[in-house]
């Protein structure tokens, strides 16, 4: 079966210093792949350049066909991106800006229809947003803008979802709910999630296959159990850690180092 996302040798170049070098990897229809890494490793560079907002060399496929020959409005159709920093315009919605999301199913009139406002309904209820639906987005707090944000993004149905660091300024309750809820949506809906986490014990617990960069490259990758190792940690994080399974998933614990 072809990989719904495919990055090959993708390598990326900015005021002639290499940041990203020699990144490939596949994604499989329904999967769930987490980039992790120290900072500066370049986790969000490679996702910039999968959305189509970084210039790169090598190859991007989704499902099959180069990135690179797509309309902006195939590429919408085939991947949705929330990045680390969103624009949200001012005085904007809550309910417009996810509605944001359907511009690539949006007719030549520009006209949302009946199943759009229903996608969006359904969002709304999925992220506990409904009841903010009237607001403006800049007055919400910090983890119910995040909420927002992710919510433009399934709005728009992409099989392919990026998510660069998808709980920032969430609290802890929040952040479970919104990585299980898309948890359940890739399971039922097929979708398939690239994130990057700093988080590692909720990379190891949400993702099927991890890749751990550092220095710009790919310096392990495989299941969580593989990658999240206390010798990987100790060697590309530079910190003293636990590793160990509970409920059939990897827990990272920071550890007091050894004097």
């Amino acid at each position: 079966m072809t990989p719904v996302l495919q990055v090959e040798d993708l390598a990326v170049s900015i005021d002639n210093k290499q940041l990203v070098r020699d990144v490939s990897f596949a994604v499989g229809v329904s999967s769930w792949l987490s980039i992790i890494g120290p900072n500066g490793a370049g986790k969000s560079t490679v996702l910039r350049a999968v959305a189509g907002a970084q210039a790169y060399t090598g190859a991007v496929l989704l499902q099959g066909e180069p990135a690179a020959s797509m309309t902006r409005r195939g590429r919408s159709r085939a991947l949705s991106w929330v990045p680390q920093t969103p624009t949200i315009p001012d005085g904007m919605r809550v309910v417009d800006y996810v509605m944001l999301g359907r511009t690539p199913h949006l007719g030549v009139l520009a006209q949302e229809s009946t199943a759009d406002f229903d996608v969006v309904g359904e969002v709304l209820r999925d992220l506990d947003l409904a009841g903010l639906q009237e607001r403006q987005v800049e007055t919400l707090s910090g983890g119910e803008r995040q909420r927002c944000v992710i919510g433009r993004a399934l709005a728009q149905q992409a099989p392919i979802v990026l998510l660069d660091e998808p709980t920032t300024a969430l609290d802890l309750g929040h952040q479970q709910e919104v990585l299980a809820l898309l948890d359940r949506l890739r399971r039922e809906r097929g979708i398939s999630i690239v994130s990057t986490l700093h988080d590692l014990t909720l990379a190891g617990q949400y993702a099927d296959e991890l890749v751990l960069m550092a220095q710009g490259q790919i310096v392990s990758r495989g299941s969580p159990d593989q990658v999240l190792t206390e010798a990987n940690v100790s060697q590309h994080y530079g910190a003293a850690v636990d590793v160990f399974e509970r409920n059939g998933a990897v827990v990272v614990l920071p550890v007091q180092p050894a004097t």
